[in-house]
């Protein structure tokens, strides 16, 4: 399959990731942070999957909401986490699907989604 360079500079790509940071059109990033096409929010407080509470989860479905998001992406860390009682059902409730993987899937996932030009929302904890 040929691959192209998104060369498009208005809309947001993950353009590296490691433990230690996300890259975003070449800033780098030493916290987690939720990345949509058109925004970037650096302020997102979540050092660790078990910080995900319902401040956090409040701001997801707020984006969802405003953004009319088509898919959410939960990039858990290092490793693969899924969300479960109280977090899983605030989502549910409002009729949010949540896809949960690692951070370097959810980087990966996101940046295929948001080239096919869909309404993506990756939240990525580092």
């Amino acid at each position: 399959m040929k691959l192209h360079l998104n060369t498009q500079t208005n809309l947001n790509l993950i353009t590296a990731y490691s433990e230690a940071y996300i890259e975003v059109n070449k800033q780098r990033f030493g916290h987690s942070l939720i990345v949509l096409p058109d925004l970037c929010l650096h302020d997102w407080q979540v050092q660790d999957y078990a910080d995900l509470g319902p401040s956090q989860l409040a701001k997801l479905i707020e984006l969802h909401r405003s953004h009319r998001v088509e898919v959410l992406l939960l990039g858990t860390g290092t490793q693969q986490h899924f969300l479960t009682g109280a977090p899983y059902l605030a989502l549910a409730e409002k009729g949010i699907a949540i896809e949960c993987m690692s951070t370097a899937a959810a980087c990966r996932t996101y940046n295929i989604l948001m080239s096919e030009g869909r309404q993506v929302l990756a939240a990525l904890i580092l």
